[in-house]
């Protein structure tokens, strides 16, 4: 097996909804050419189960996944921390690509609600995804 192309930390503040949802997305598309790791600043109970629907909707399990909280070892060991919210709790480090994307919070919303933050967070992970390609074919 190849190495991964990159790894990727996306954080947001209870890592139950955001960062869970850009984390399952970028394991589907990407397989193990990008290392994927989620966590939150204050991290929840549990994954947000509008979140967890959505998901399905989009033929993605993330029921299996646990709010895990920020660690400074998770940033280091990452090439690319995408930040959802989290504010100055994310400690920052030279040499890593940052990149803040300001999304909705789905906590306490319906999936009616949660469906259009998916469906912008695919996008973007669709799009981080081709910047891993191209960085690497530079």
């Amino acid at each position: 097996m190849n190495a991964p192309l990159a790894s990727v930390l996306f954080v947001c503040v209870h890592n139950a909804g955001r960062s869970q949802m850009a984390a399952g997305f970028l394991r589907h598309l990407a397989g193990d050419r990008v290392e994927v790791r989620s966590a939150g600043s204050v991290p929840g109970d549990r994954i947000n189960p509008s979140a967890v629907e959505a998901m399905a909707e989009a033929g993605i399990d993330i029921t299996g996944r646990t709010p895990t909280a920020l660690t400074t070892e998770a940033v280091r060991a990452s090439d690319y921390v995408i930040t959802m919210g989290c504010g100055d709790a994310c400690p920052v480090f030279p040499g890593k690509n940052y990149l803040d994307w300001a999304l909705e919070d789905p906590a306490g919303k319906g999936v009616e609600a949660v469906r259009p933050i998916r469906d912008e967070i695919r996008l973007r992970v669709e799009a981080l995804i081709a910047e891993i390609d191209a960085g690497r074919q530079a």
